[in-house]
């Protein structure tokens, strides 16, 4: 197994768009990497969004942060891509899906053309279609090309469930699993909050038919058209959810996470990127858990998997 004996901590961030430049932020803040290295078409760009993270370093964490380009991935632990064209209000994540792959396509060359040997982890939308194209293109064993998937998703549903509820997020485990996008589901028969099953915790007869459940899940599959709608594009969350997958990955934490990573068999399903919680570490996905799930979310994530096949193949 795929094992580097001293990570640096070192990550190098393709697009320093607000994608890219909020995740880069987050980093700063949680003093999480040693190095940074901002790459973007845009040098100048690069160049301001470095200087301006440089001039936050005293308040935070020792850390080196420079623009730099594609040979500078040669000794990266990290490769973070952001880079692409964003999500236009009234597009869904599908249009975006060819124009994406060719950008796609072209960074992830030149990525592995300096001699990188890390893990690569892919940001741009849409993120399992993405991620499946630059698992393609790089070559790289499957468990180190990991999509951010549904862990914006999943966070999204925690921190509704624990606002209904009045209960801190931290103690709500719920999933989001599939498509990051339209077709993604909520685990309802797995949402436990203090270890307690949902329909016990909150006295529901079936949360499958429940009004309020159901506004929750459709508030948090359409919390990205809410936010582009009013501000023109989604950040921060993302940004820091990136941030925490980097700390998983780059510290070996075994951390279980609802990233896009690639199915061979599990769940029945073959041949295609989605998320999905697994435990991720320094080598990447270590295992995808095999939730027992009811037939009615079977059947979704089938589907789900089915869209996103659809998608990948009908790229150009």
């Amino acid at each position: 197994m795929h094992q580097k004996a001293n990570k640096t901590k070192k990550v190098a961030i393709v697009g320093t768009g607000f994608v890219g430049s909020s995740y880069a932020y987050s980093l700063v803040n949680q003093g999480t990497v040693s190095e940074l290295v901002l790459i973007d078409l845009n040098k100048e760009r690069a160049e301001g969004e470095a200087q301006d993270l440089n001039h936050g370093v005293p308040f935070g964490s020792p850390m080196k942060i420079k623009a730099g380009d594609y040979t500078d991935c040669h000794d990266v632990d990290l490769v973070v891509i952001t880079a692409g064209a964003n999500q236009k209000p009234g597009e869904t994540r599908l249009d975006l899906a060819s124009k994406n792959a060719k950008i796609m396509r072209g960074i992830v060359k030149e990525i592995m053309a300096s001699g990188f040997d890390g893990i690569l982890v892919i940001a741009s939308n849409p993120v399992d279609v993405m991620t499946h194209v630059a698992y393609e293109a790089s070559g790289l064993p499957k468990e180190r090309v990991i999509g951010s998937g549904t862990i914006l998703d999943t966070a999204r549903f925690r921190y509704l469930l624990s606002d209904y509820f009045q209960v801190d997020s931290r103690n709500v485990h719920a999933y989001i699993v599939g498509e990051h996008g339209d077709s993604e589901l909520p685990i309802w028969s797995h949402v436990t909050i203090g270890g307690l099953p949902l329909n016990v915790y909150g006295k529901l007869n079936n949360f499958y038919e429940d009004r309020d459940m159901q506004a929750i899940f459709e508030n948090v599959r359409d919390a990205a058209y809410q936010i582009i709608q009013k501000k023109g594009a989604t950040y921060y969350g993302i940004g820091m959810g990136l941030a925490r997958l980097t700390k998983a990955l780059l510290y070996n934490e075994n951390s279980i996470l609802t990233v896009s990573t690639y199915f061979q068999g599990e769940y029945d399903i073959d041949g295609v990127f989605m998320g999905i919680p697994a435990v991720v570490n320094a080598n990447g996905v270590r295992e995808i858990l095999r939730l027992n799930l009811s037939e009615r979310e079977q059947q979704q994530l089938e589907n789900s998997a089915n869209i996103l096949k659809e998608m990948h193949d009908n790229l150009t």
